[in-house]
């Protein structure tokens, strides 16, 4: 007879309150989540079931341990309980990788386990930016925090196609951790850049010519213009300066070698003026006094090449330098 009493009350309990729609939130290729009441005399089934439902609104980590419990406690059940609650831990593990992963990447600092679960939000929404930009992103701090590369290849993929949506007009609910769109670009543009300067330094500099262009905090960093440096140095400098040496060096002069020196001049000059902005950003910063050392010794290197010898000027060179814009990549 108790069980009687508790199937009656266990069935109208479930009509008041699972005759309702979950609303976007709970909702599968347009499938609205309604569960409906069916008898039972198991007193555990009503107890895990009651448990999910009063749950289900104020503490969804409670009624999906409940919903998991009775799935698996009850596996070979096909009605309408069932279908229910297995539709709703799909959402609920769904809507939960998506919450966990921003905590992976910028607090536990655990990206096998982030690109993981990253790869499982865009298996189901291929296009979903705030995946993509948290992908991207996490590519430049496993390499800075961990010096890990793995993920290289995959953030770039992932901080690209996150600037085409950005760009286009796309936008998240939350900038966060970034201070908004412009500061997200350039963070996005910058991971791009910094991750292509070993294997590929001339794909990096236009990326961290973008990132600078932007109002943000990046625009008065002096590491992006040392990389910027770095990218045009160790990219078309390098192969530029190897293949004039080998075609014209000590050689008479030709309109051909005369047009080549001068577009490795113009490479030159870009990079003399990244040293320049690296210097200059550097200022007095403690922090920066190593590097800003090495960065002043390179450029006053380079401006003495293209100054027959002379340092005249550099330091005005210098003081201006983060005044004028950036000079785009030579063709």
């Amino acid at each position: 007879m108790k069980y009687l009493i508790q199937r009656v009350a266990f069935g109208a309990l479930v009509i008041a309150i699972l005759l309702t729609t979950f609303g976007a939130r709970r909702s599968i290729n347009g499938w609205t989540l309604v569960a409906m009441a069916q008898e039972t005399d198991d007193p555990v089934k009503i107890e895990v079931y009651t448990r999910f439902v009063n749950h289900r609104k104020t503490n969804e980590a409670a009624a999906y341990q409940a919903a998991k419990e009775y799935l698996q406690k009850y596996p070979k059940d096909n009605d309408q309980y069932t279908q229910y609650l297995l539709k709703w831990v799909v959402i609920y593990e769904r809507d939960e990788r998506k919450r966990t992963l921003p905590q992976l990447i910028y607090n536990a600092k655990n990206f096998v386990r982030a690109y993981s679960v990253g790869k499982q939000i865009l298996a189901d929404e291929l296009d979903y930016l705030p995946a993509l930009i948290h992908l991207g992103y996490a590519g430049y701090l496993a390499m800075t925090t961990a010096k890990n590369e793995a993920f290289n290849a995959d953030a770039q993929a992932y901080a690209n196609k996150a600037i085409r949506s950005i760009e286009a007009g796309k936008s998240p609910e939350s900038w966060l951790p970034f201070k908004g769109k412009d500061d997200t670009l350039a963070q996005l543009y910058y991971t791009v850049g910094f991750l292509s300067l070993r294997n590929a330094p001339d794909r990096a500099i236009e990326p961290l010519i973008r990132a600078a262009q932007f109002e943000t905090d990046l625009k008065k960093s002096p590491s992006i213009y040392y990389f910027l440096a770095a990218a045009y140095e160790s990219g078309p400098y390098k192969t530029m300066a190897a293949t004039y040496q080998t075609t014209f060096a000590g050689k008479e002069e030709t309109a051909q070698s005369k047009l080549a020196l001068e577009k490795l001049n113009v490479i030159i000059d870009r990079m003399i003026d990244a040293y320049a902005r690296a210097v200059a950003a550097a200022g007095n910063d403690p922090a920066n006094a190593q590097n800003k050392t090495q960065w002043s010794n390179k450029l006053a290197e380079f401006y003495k090449f293209r100054h027959q010898g002379s340092d005249v000027g550099l330091n005005d060179l210098v003081a201006g330098a983060l005044a004028q814009p950036l000079p785009p990549k030579p063709n």
